[in-house]
């Protein structure tokens, strides 16, 4: 090989190698925006629950069975469109010290999770009967 070559496959390895090393930056940089991002609103799920739906919602009735865990609680709850996130339901019933009841309960998707827990936890889950 002539000096010339062996000077352009030189310098073409150089800035492939720079290449390289900024898409693996800039593939670190946007995986860890969208790390950060939906860890914070997985956080402000948490702390700051928001309702599926604006006042004034629609009532739903939801039966949970006696032995039911919190797990299968959150997943009835994100089946008939009550929550929007089922494992921070299950966290906010951890953190906050939250139990479900079995009962039959009329939620409304106007309510935030912590709303819900705070009725399937201080309720009996029995349906008062309206005069």
């Amino acid at each position: 090989m002539s000096r010339a070559t062996k000077e352009i496959n030189r310098i073409t390895g150089a800035i492939i190698g720079i290449s390289g090393r900024l898409i693996v930056c800039a593939l670190v940089v946007l995986l860890l925006y969208e790390g950060v991002t939906k860890g914070y609103e997985f956080g402000h799920e948490i702390f700051y629950a928001t309702p599926v739906e604006a006042a004034p919602g629609r009532d739903r009735s939801v039966t949970v069975e006696e032995g039911t865990s919190i797990t299968d609680a959150a997943k009835l709850l994100k089946s008939y469109g009550l929550i929007a996130n089922e494992y921070s339901f299950v966290i906010q019933a951890i953190f906050f010290d939250y139990e479900v009841n079995p009962g039959t309960y009329t939620v409304n998707t106007s309510m935030t999770s912590k709303e819900i827990l705070q009725l399937m936890n201080e309720n009996t889950g029995e349906e008062e009967e309206k005069e």
